[in-house]
């Protein structure tokens, strides 16, 4: 499950379809943030939650000292909230919530937030949660999916990215769907509602250059274009903090991979599946290709691993991390 079974929760809550019990599990923490968050904030008055609202840690709690609580009736109110936060801390009792979950207080919220594991389908707790309330497990977004995350977090709010915008701020901000959603909130109050956010609009305003960035350094070694990359090599030199060796070798070597692969298709039309591409950048993979051959795409992996071993010290001195790029580029499109 992802952002959109996230929207179709909220939506039901936003309409009053709400569920004696949410069970918001799973490996991303952001999705069980988002329905946690919503329901502390808006699901009671301001003036009912000092009486109806509590809060647990995982930690700190048992999971009979929150179904004693969930038990009791609301205090001049219609309802009352109970939220267990960090209850993957109580994996080890967390059946014992079935008694509870299977004849629920009709007048309780009850919210479990199971960070990062996931109720064992075959027992009888999570078929009572899916019989009468919510059991979300919020899957990982990876890397290659972010920046079509972006894209439609970006249409969610009403307005358009550019297939490079994703990708710029997927390179700059990685896979923390927390940061990307508090940036993107950002671009909604500076932007008109209907309007593109373009790769200008964001560096303008989150602080990612259009023109020096690991997207830009590919494309200019895919087309060997010299100029180019030492431009961009001379900018990361300057502002290191920015722009990690590490997550640039990373990027190099997943990048010569995809042209290796690339030369290995039969049916080009594959592309965009086999590499794990957005079609849109199909045409630099053929640049690239045309300008990289199989035995040349395999000495530039070589070489980055070799530069990697040296960025920890492997075989080589203390030399600073912007000098092994600048060597490396050399070597990549001499």
């Amino acid at each position: 499950m992802g952002m959109k079974e996230v929207r179709s929760i909220l939506n039901d809550i936003k309409q009053g379809h709400v569920k004696p019990v949410y069970f918001l599990s799973g490996e991303e923490p952001f999705f069980i943030d988002t329905i946690s968050k919503y329901i502390e904030d808006h699901l009671l008055q301001d003036h009912e939650k000092s009486f109806n609202q509590t809060v647990f840690y995982g930690r700190e709690t048992t999971v009979d000292d929150v179904m004693t609580v969930a038990k009791r009736y609301p205090m001049m109110a219609d309802r009352q909230v109970v939220i267990v936060k960090e209850a993957q801390h109580l994996w080890r009792t967390i059946e014992q919530f079935e008694p509870y979950v299977s004849n629920p207080q009709p007048s309780t919220v009850l919210v479990v937030c199971y960070k990062n594991r996931t109720l064992d389908k075959r027992r009888k707790l999570a078929k009572e949660v899916r019989s009468r309330g919510v059991l979300f497990e919020g899957k990982k977004v990876y890397e290659n999916r972010i920046p079509d995350w972006i894209s439609q977090a970006v249409k969610a709010r009403g307005f358009s990215i550019s297939i490079k915008g994703a990708h710029l701020m997927a390179e700059f901000l990685g896979s923390d769907l927390s940061m990307i959603d508090k940036e993107l909130e950002k671009l909604a109050v500076i932007c008109k509602p209907g309007t593109e956010i373009t790769p200008e609009v964001i560096e303008e305003n989150i602080g990612i250059s259009k023109d020096y960035n690991n997207f830009e350094l590919l494309d200019a070694i895919g087309s060997r274009n010299a100029k180019k990359t030492f431009a961009i090599v001379g900018h990361f030199a300057e502002n290191p903090g920015n722009y990690p060796l590490v997550l640039t070798l990373s990027l190099l070597h997943t990048f010569f991979t995809r042209i290796l692969k690339y030369h290995a298709l039969s049916n080009k039309r594959d592309a965009p599946r086999v590499l794990g591409i957005n079609p849109f950048f199909v045409k630099d993979y053929q640049t690239a290709a045309a300008n990289y051959s199989m035995k040349q795409a395999s000495a530039a992996i070589a070489v980055i691993l070799e530069t990697d071993r040296k960025s920890k010290g492997v075989g080589a001195s203390a030399i600073p991390q912007e000098e092994l790029l600048k060597e490396l580029c050399a070597v990549l499109i001499r």
